[in-house]
């Protein structure tokens, strides 16, 4: 078993959220402070704890309070579809088989299905490196409790025999499964997900102007009411919270990031994130620290982070430059950083 060291210099792991937001908002409901002279839409934004995380929307351009509780009603709805560990969730009775089966297929929900073909198609398209059935062994651990559990190397070994993409098939609205000891979960992928839904009603409701951030998933609907884009920092790892390694405007796109800072803990002085790899049940050890994505879908840069964090910088940055109109931000243990084809070109990036 290779032990996860290099990763985390000194034992220090403060990486706090490598994506956070320059928007000035205030808690609750509020207004842009405005002169005579000043054209500023007022602006709305509330938070609340969903998906295990806080959840902060914020809308410049319409006064109603209505359509954020909307979104929030919207995002507990997709809880109950995704969540893994809720046992009134769609997908803790798919991975328990306790929903309708027809044949051997079970029947899911079309919001089931339409995440689980993301699912899979990020599991192909990284050839496992990402697996959308890691749930066997992901359960095993556990990176946010008081008392952190390392699960047993026989433990690993056991559970890794059930992890394996290709296992899952579809058809029509039905899932088969090879082996019924297979299980499913969509950390990785949901709130990129959920984040495109959220956006997708705001835009229903004729919505212009806003931002979506789920827990550091940070999707944005145009820009803001002056014409100005948004501001996403990006976080300067190993250092204080408001310190970043950059300033970058964004228009109407999704910024996501993945890395070792989100869920951790140290084991007689190893540390382990949360970042597993499929192959051997335990968390990746490449060099990388975190990944930023840019992209226009929320659901892409969510599968893309992962998935490129599990390729490692030379493969991830390969992927990322295939691909039209996203972009990357890698940051490695050595506090370098890699920035994909085009994005330097495509986007205004303020250094720090």
């Amino acid at each position: 078993m290779k032990f996860i060291k290099n990763s985390f210099k000194n034992n220090v792991y403060l990486l706090i959220t490598a994506i956070i937001t320059f928007i000035i908002l205030l808690s609750g409901c509020s207004n842009f402070n405005q002169d005579n002279n000043s054209n500023k839409a007022p602006y709305i934004t509330k938070s609340s704890f969903l998906l295990n995380t806080v959840v902060t929307i914020t809308i410049y351009d319409m006064q109603k309070e209505a359509l954020i509780d909307e979104c929030f009603e919207l995002i507990s709805k997709y809880e109950l579809v995704y969540s893994r560990t809720n046992p009134k969730s769609e997908l803790y009775k798919l991975n328990n088989r306790s929903i309708p089966q027809d044949g051997s297929g079970y029947e899911i929900s079309s919001e089931m299905l339409a995440l689980l073909e993301y699912g899979l198609y990020y599991s192909s398209l990284s050839k496992g490196a990402f697996d959308i059935t890691i749930a066997p062994v992901s359960s095993l651990w556990d990176f946010t409790g008081t008392t952190p559990v390392k699960p047993t190397d026989e433990a690993i070994n056991q559970a890794l025999a059930y992890v394996n993409y290709e296992a899952v098939k579809i058809d029509g609205n039905k899932v088969f499964f090879a082996n019924e000891n297979v299980n499913m979960d969509f950390g990785a992928i949901a709130k990129g997900y959920i984040a495109d839904r959220v956006k997708e009603y705001l835009l229903s409701q004729g919505v212009q102007s806003a931002l979506i951030n789920l827990g550091g998933n940070v999707h944005t609907i145009g820009n803001k009411p002056d014409g100005s884009p948004f501001l996403v920092g990006i976080q300067k790892p190993y250092a204080d919270r408001n310190e970043t390694i950059a300033v970058i405007e964004i228009e109407d796109l999704s910024v996501v990031s993945s890395g070792i800072y989100e869920r951790f803990f140290t084991l007689d002085g190893i540390g382990y994130h949360h970042i597993l790899n499929p192959k051997t049940g335990y968390p990746y050890d490449n060099g990388l620290i975190s990944i930023t994505i840019i992209s226009k879908d929320s659901v892409d840069g969510d599968g893309l982070s992962t998935t490129c964090f599990a390729l490692g910088l030379e493969e991830g940055l390969k992927l990322i430059n295939s691909i039209p109109d996203t972009y990357g931000i890698f940051i490695t243990d050595d506090y370098k950083i890699y920035y994909s084809d085009g994005l330097l070109e495509n986007f205004k990036l303020i250094q720090q």
